[in-house]
């Protein structure tokens, strides 16, 4: 039996892509629950401040930056 070192590195060098490779999963986002409402209090020019509060009154807590970038991924903040 004889070692072959370029089979043993290649061996080695998938093992790492292998453990190295993430698998990102989209997740759900707590605000998408209340999209409709959310997208009706921003089209009514309520401000992402006021939707958060909006939001807390719900029990559901996100920091303001959440609420901003959740409008500019649905579409609705420029």
């Amino acid at each position: 039996m004889t070692f072959d070192v370029n089979k043993e590195k290649q061996a080695l060098k998938e093992q790492t892509k292998a453990i190295r490779k993430r698998v990102y999963k989209k997740r759900k986002s707590r605000l998408d629950r209340y999209k409709g409402e959310i997208l009706a209090l921003h089209n009514a020019q309520v401000t992402p401040t006021e939707i958060k509060r909006w939001l807390r009154a719900k029990r559901i807590k996100v920091v303001l930056t959440t609420v901003i970038r959740w409008l500019e991924k649905n579409g609705s903040l420029s």
